[in-house]
């Protein structure tokens, strides 16, 4: 089961920047582009996206030269006193107050290593796929700066919230704040050892499920790798865990939010032969509601599967599927939990089955992703497509499928807001 250490983290200093550290921090590496970076560059040309981004656009790796230039730019940063490193091992206490859909939420995790294990062992599940080019580029940074400067964004399950009594920090102020795009950043480093340990106790009985930062894990199981081929490691080495940021499925805070589909690239078919063949698989039911109802009209508790909009015709629908068994023969490799998911019969079954195969000949529709309904409207305007405005899936779907050994479908979960990356830096060495 999983292992959690605490760890003296690398921090900017508050000698030199007292707790606010809204213009030091960014968000993860993988969700900036070059004018993000330069935006908070012009804030504060320490802010953490210095080292954490040197190449852009990020997923890509760049020429050796930008990681050798990250890690003089770090190494300067610690001589300086930009950064200072924590006297004494801590778990660090993680909040993030945020709104969403006009309510506000809280949501509570902690900072620490995790010792790494192959996904699927020790008690730790991905799911999702992972790509070549972000491993290599976070590679190349950690092999020129021996840190780790993204946290993995990890869940686990603590129904009675015994981890949040444990870290709940009271009235005391946190070591670190910062507003980063509308989402409150609080911190507070726990050093009490009776603290660290009954958490680490409390952990020891729960698997890890991998949010968000495959990427980064994978990377970092790399890099265990490459450090060990290269001499002995002893098992208590930093390089042997990864910065996790942790946080309980139950938590009111921790939300799933959908990610919708629209579907254009029809070649010479108009939509309503496409809708028409859709129907194969969903039961339409004529809705009122335009674009602007995307975020409302299915709610998690509503009894359809799917709101679906024609932009062609303006026209508004509610569907249920009307097939969920044909994945048993579509999929049967697969296991029951990933079978039941939304987003597996809208993939295998619509857009696979029923529209590549059966209505355009093999040439797949274009899929594009839309993380709102306000993203949903512009693509589907500019595609003239069809948009599928789906469910969130839950945590009890993501913990089935992980455990089942089984990958979601890509881009099946949102998880809102992102951790601000530059509050804790782990040192590798």
């Amino acid at each position: 089961m999983p292992e959690i250490t605490a760890f003296r983290a690398w921090r900017y200093n508050p000698e030199q920047f007292g707790p606010d550290l809204s213009e030091m921090v960014a968000l993860p590496y993988d969700v900036l582009t070059a004018e993000d970076k330069q935006r908070l560059l012009s804030r504060s040309e320490r802010n953490i996206v210095a080292v954490d981004l040197p190449f852009v656009p990020p997923k890509s790796a760049g020429p050796d030269h930008v990681y050798a230039e990250a890690a003089e730019r770090l190494n300067v940063w610690r001589e300086d006193g930009t950064l200072m490193v924590e006297d004494e091992p801590a778990i660090y206490v993680y909040h993030q107050i945020y709104e969403h859909g006009g309510k506000q939420y809280t949501r509570k995790k902690f900072f620490a290593r995790l010792r790494l294990e192959p996904f699927g062992q020790g008690g730790v599940f991905p799911h999702e796929h992972t790509f070549g080019g972000p491993k290599e580029d976070r590679l190349k940074l950690m092999q020129a700066t021996s840190f780790q400067l993204s946290a993995v964004f990890g869940l686990y399950s603590d129904p009675h919230g015994a981890v949040a009594r444990l870290l709940e920090p009271g009235s005391r102020k946190p070591d670190a704040t910062a507003e980063l795009d509308t989402v409150t950043n609080r911190m507070w480093a726990v050093t009490d050892p009776a603290i660290i340990k009954a958490v680490q106790q409390e952990m020891s009985t729960k698997p890890v499920y991998i949010a968000d930062g495959h990427h980064r894990y994978g990377t970092a199981l790399n890099y265990r790798d490459k450090r060990c081929a290269a001499g002995e490691l002893p098992m208590d080495h930093p390089a042997r865990f990864v910065l996790v940021g942790l946080c309980a499925m139950e938590d009111p805070g921790a939300l799933i939010l959908p990610t919708h589909r629209i579907i254009s690239g029809f070649g010479d078919l108009n939509v309503e032969s496409v809708l028409g063949k859709l129907r194969d698989g969903l039961k339409l039911e004529p809705a009122a509601g335009t674009p602007a109802d995307f975020d409302t009209i299915l709610p998690q508790t509503s009894p359809y599967d799917l709101a679906v909009w024609v932009d062609a015709t303006k026209q508004m629908f509610l569907a249920r599927f009307s097939e969920r068994g044909i994945l048993d023969q579509l999929a049967p490799e697969q296991s029951p939990a990933w079978r039941n998911l939304d987003l597996a019969y809208i993939h295998t079954y619509l857009l696979d089955e029923l529209l590549t195969r059966d209505l355009l000949g093999g040439s797949p529709p274009t899929v594009h992703y839309a993380r709102s309904g306000a993203d949903a409207d512009n693509l589907v305007r500019h595609d003239k497509g069809i948009a599928l405005i789906c469910k969130a899936c839950t945590m009890e779907d993501l913990r089935g499928v992980s455990q089942a050994g089984d990958l979601m479908p890509q881009k099946s979960t949102f998880f809102y807001p992102k951790l601000a990356t530059g509050l804790v830096l782990n040192p590798l060495d």
